[in-house]
């Protein structure tokens, strides 16, 4: 019999959750949708459940010996707590130690751009770098900061650079004026195209097409995204000099036509800076949920070590 968890990231739309063994080997994936619209309460029924029915598939083989949990928003690793988060709703709600008690496992519990930040380090893009910083860009706009090959998480507030103002006059879900987010994750860039000109998109990925094509609206909403992005990790790497900058998230698949630009901008901001390697991720929307596997590997190896758990 193998030992394996359950790994949960919780995105502002979508919860993806998998069966994951000790050597990163996915066995088993599910995608639910997070229903935020609903209220705190369907969304966290909608983690259990998905818990639940992975569990129900495993096979005579399987042992399911701990959960991962990753969360978006402001997020309190030790206590175990979601602070806040506009795109699910969370305020203060302590999810672990409730998952915990409802599913009788060890619960291991943290951000989900934290928890990519980890995972790729370990097996994707970031692997040979101790100082590094992971920026997810989807409904949000956020970051991972390794340094010395530790976390940072600044109380749970570390990384969440989509939340400084880019100097731009734009209303933020969070009820902020002028956030990175507003301006440069992929729901802002959709938005803000059709904002200029009238037309529906099928989101970033339908901007990043018409960039191509050279439609002059997209190429604007496209250079501003960039701009406001370098500026953010400008100020990263203004303060911890990272060796790379590892770019993930839906937009990430735009590959050059993002990262080629985003260079640029990032050397000029930089000035006699020392500007970071600039890497796609390598392990896509899959980041955090294989994150939160190796954190529910860490809480179900503290239980087995007899160690107490810090919530």
């Amino acid at each position: 019999m193998s030992d394996v968890v359950v790994a949960v990231d919780v995105g502002g739309t979508v919860i993806k959750s998998a069966v994951v063994t000790e050597d990163a080997q996915v066995l088993a994936r599910l995608r639910v949708p997070t229903s935020a619209a609903l209220g705190t309460e369907v969304v966290y029924n909608n983690i259990v459940e998905s818990i639940e029915t992975l569990r129900d598939q495993l096979d005579e083989q399987s042992h399911l010996v701990a959960v991962g949990v990753v969360v978006t928003g402001i997020v309190d690793e030790k206590s175990g707590s979601a602070i806040h988060s506009e795109n699910v709703g969370w305020n203060n709600i302590a999810l672990r130690p409730m998952l915990a008690e409802q599913l009788g496992l060890p619960v291991g519990f943290g951000h989900d751009v934290r928890a990519g930040a980890l995972a790729e380090g370990r097996l994707g893009a970031a692997r040979g770098y101790d100082d590094y910083v992971f920026v997810a860009i989807g409904t949000g706009v956020s970051a991972g900061v390794i340094v010395a090959g530790k976390m940072v998480t600044g109380g749970g507030y570390a990384g969440e650079i989509g939340h400084v103002n880019s100097g731009r006059d734009v209303l933020c879900a969070c009820g902020g004026n002028g956030c990175v987010e507003a301006v440069a994750s992929a729901s802002a860039v959709a938005r803000r195209y059709s904002e200029l000109t009238g037309e529906d998109v099928d989101g970033a990925k339908e901007v990043a097409e018409r960039v191509k094509a050279g439609d002059a609206d997209a190429i604007a909403v496209w250079a501003d995204a960039v701009d406001g992005l370098a500026t953010a990790i400008a100020w990263t790497g203004g303060v911890i000099s990272p060796q790379a900058v590892v770019v993930g998230g839906g937009m990430a698949s735009a590959g050059e036509l993002l990262l080629a630009p985003l260079r640029e901008q990032l050397a000029i901001k930089l000035n006699i800076l020392r500007a970071p390697e600039l890497v796609q991720a390598q392990l896509g929307d899959e980041a955090g949920c294989l994150g939160s596997a190796l954190l529910a590997w860490e809480a179900f190896e503290s239980v087995s070590d007899g160690r107490e758990d810090e919530a």
